[in-house]
Parts: C-alpha cells; structure tokens; sequence
C-alpha cells in the first residue's frame, strides 16, 4: 500500500497526540501527520482559513481525521455538524472517524447521525485501529 499523504489528530490532550503521531510514524503509514487541539482550529486548518489563511487558496486534504469527542472550544460532534457544511469536493474522500474514551451509548446514536462519519472507535488508537481503517477505506 502506498504511504497516505496525511493524517489529521483532532485532540486536546497532549500526551493521546502524542502516542497516536508516534504509532502513525512508527507504522510508516503517512508522510505526514497533522494535529489540532479543538474542532475549531480543524475546520480552519481544512478550509485555510484564522492562522492558516496563509494556505489558501490550497486546501490540505487529509486522507483520514482522528476525531475526539470531549475538547474545549468545539467539540467532536460540533465538528461534525460543521463539516458536513463543507463543500462535497473540499470532503472528497476524506475518511473521518471518531476515537473517543466515551462509552456512552448516546454517544454512539449522535454519531450515526453523521453521514460523513465513517467510524467510532475507542481509545487509544491501536495497530488494530489503523489496520482496519487502512483495509476498509485503502485497500
């Protein structure tokens, strides 16, 4: 399989970035991967706009989003909600999927909800997690 172009971590903590960068780079899966602490600082790294403004007008298409539930500013599912907003062909082929601590069954229902969300997975991010995504969405 050939290498992504790039993976995109939406995360406030630190330290769940900071594993799921190493296990990408660790896979050699990637060449590049991206992180922003909110769903705010994402949709304006998706559309270039607030500090990535200087990216316009090219917009950065990630292959697949990490998207966690609980961050400050906006939320996983606010996200959600703004994303599916996008322009189809800025989403083209983006595989977004949802990694979360949350075991709330609500949770899950609100995702589904989603058309874009191609996934709902548990923390942390595993071998397992990639593999699965990787043959489902890059075989």
């Amino acid at each position: 399989m050939e290498k992504l172009r790039l993976i995109l971590l939406i995360d406030d903590d630190e330290g769940t970035n900071f594993y799921n960068k190493f296990l990408i780079k660790d896979l050699n899966i990637a060449r590049n991967v991206a992180v922003a602490k909110n769903g705010k600082i994402a949709l304006e790294f998706l559309t270039s706009t607030g500090k990535f403004a200087h990216n316009a007008p090219r917009y950065p298409r990630p292959d697949i989003i990490f998207l966690d539930i609980n961050m400050p500013v906006m939320d996983g599912f606010e996200f959600m909600e703004a994303y599916e907003e996008l322009p189809e062909q800025q989403k083209a082929n983006m595989v977004v999927v949802m990694l979360t601590t949350s075991l709330d069954q609500k949770d899950l229902a609100r995702a589904k909800q989603f058309g874009d969300l191609k996934g709902f997975m548990n923390k942390p991010l595993t071998k397992n997690h990639l593999a699965a995504v990787l043959k489902k969405y890059f075989a």
